[in-house]
């Protein structure tokens, strides 16, 4: 019941309350983006969703226009300005992505997004099943430190999630994200 209503219920209850609440911080950051930076205030990328569903992925830009799409642990070589690193560093660049869980292209939890261009994450998600589920803002692998690691782990990670899901992994899930949040990032 959970995973086919329940989850979804609460994905909108949180997307869309948190759309309200958010909305003077998003307005602020939208300003200092566009004052700091030329361009688009958000960022649109296409990603591989729930059953290998391509959908477009929002989140607030942060890095220059001419960035190429990377992932997240080749953000290092990337010449970021400052307002970009404090969204990035706080993780608030990805508030857009509540519109997409809000749409049901993703949910408050799940494994993240992979790009078009990740096809080995892809694959490993498509052979344990966790392909089938819909990405999410936070999940397992975010939790146990997702930059660092390989591949095939963020893949068992979403495996393990995909097969155990339930309200209490969900909120547990959740929780974790915030002490993740104010951890030292990585050095790459």
């Amino acid at each position: 019941m959970y995973k086919k209503i329940g989850k979804r219920v609460i994905d909108i209850i949180i997307s869309f309350g948190s759309l309200i609440i958010l909305s003077p911080l998003m307005l602020l950051l939208s300003l200092l983006i566009k004052l700091t930076e030329p361009g688009s205030i958000f960022f649109k990328q296409l990603r591989v969703g729930k059953n290998g569903r391509i959908f477009t992925l929002y989140k607030l830009r942060s890095m220059p226009i001419s960035t190429e799409n990377i992932p997240s642990d080749k953000v290092g070589d990337v010449n970021i300005r400052f307002v970009g690193r404090i969204i990035r560093r706080t993780n608030i660049d990805e508030l857009p992505q509540l519109l997409n869980v809000l749409i049901g292209d993703m949910s408050i939890v799940g494994p993240r997004p992979p790009m078009l261009n990740q096809i080995e994450l892809i694959d490993m998600r498509k052979k344990n099943g966790s392909i089938q589920c819909l990405p999410g803002l936070t999940g397992l692998a975010q939790v146990n430190s997702y930059d660092g690691m390989s591949v095939k782990e963020k893949a068992a990670f979403d495996g393990k999630y995909a097969h155990s899901i339930s309200f209490i992994i969900d909120v547990k899930i959740f929780y974790r994200t915030f002490s993740y949040l104010f951890r030292t990032p990585p050095v790459y």
